[in-house]
């Protein structure tokens, strides 16, 4: 059959459809996890890809790569705060503090003493109430209060938002922390329970026992147990070939 110019309209119609199909998706958080799309005839090697969204409630990153985030609930005891955040820059890890916004206003200089070393600093509201059984108004003002102080501190309000007092939170919930700017509240898949003073030895063995690649750990400042157990947790993950990075670094 000849070819004419209308079937070659119809061809290179089809083409643009079938290239657009590959490369097209949701809007994407930037520093989110990336699979690669497919490539197209005209694709180079250096092109980057869309990486896919995140879900709502982020509880663990890519688990191909060998790295995890380590998240401590900012609160406590500052020098056990600061023993912490030393020890994780001595075993060359960089961790995801989510701070309180009364510890903030209790201890200001700890916020830029998190990001001086490496580190990331975000919002685990205002007050650490139970959030998810909140109303509306009360929960809003938790999320937003906080953030306000991360924003006078620092300069920003931290990319992740971790309720209070439970691991996945209500829809609600997610609905006030992004409309307040955080697209992605950050849970976790490994709790440590450390906050029970179990020891500093049950605190070294539920990472080992709990966390591997993509991991988001949970665990607390204002715990001697948990300062004592650090040390031995970046020994462990050393030998297994795993780095500590920021969530933000875990997610890219």
């Amino acid at each position: 059959m000849p070819i004419t110019r209308r079937s070659v309209l119809q061809l290179s119609a089809t083409g643009a459809l079938l290239t657009g199909c590959s490369t097209a998706g949701g809007q994407a958080r930037p520093g989110a996890p990336s699979a690669p799309a497919t490539a197209t005839a005209t694709a180079t090697a250096a092109e980057p890809t869309k990486p896919p969204s995140l879900p709502d409630q982020v509880e663990h990153g890519p688990r191909t790569r060998p790295r995890l985030a380590l998240t401590f609930h900012g609160q406590g005891d500052p020098a056990e705060a600061e023993a912490v955040l030393a020890a994780a820059e001595k075993g060359g890890a960089r961790v995801t503090v989510l701070a309180v916004g009364t510890w903030l206003d209790a201890f200001p200089q700890l916020a830029a003493r998190v990001l001086r070393g490496g580190h990331e600093l975000g919002n685990h509201t205002q007050t650490h109430g139970d959030i998810g059984a909140m109303d509306e108004a009360a929960a809003s003002a938790e999320i937003t209060r906080c953030a306000a102080r991360l924003r006078r501190l620092t300069g920003s309000q931290g990319r992740w938002f971790r309720p209070s007092q439970a691991r996945l939170t209500t829809p609600q919930v997610v609905a006030l922390a992004q409309r307040a700017g955080y697209p992605h509240l950050l849970s976790y898949d490994v709790d440590t329970f450390d906050y029970t003073d179990p020891g500093p030895a049950a605190v070294r063995a539920a990472v080992a026992e709990q966390a591997g690649p993509g991991s988001v750990v949970s665990l607390h400042f204002g715990h001697a147990g948990t300062v004592a157990a650090l040390p031995g947790i970046l020994d462990d993950l050393h030998r297994r070939g795993l780095r500590a990075v920021t969530t933000s670094e875990l997610l890219t």
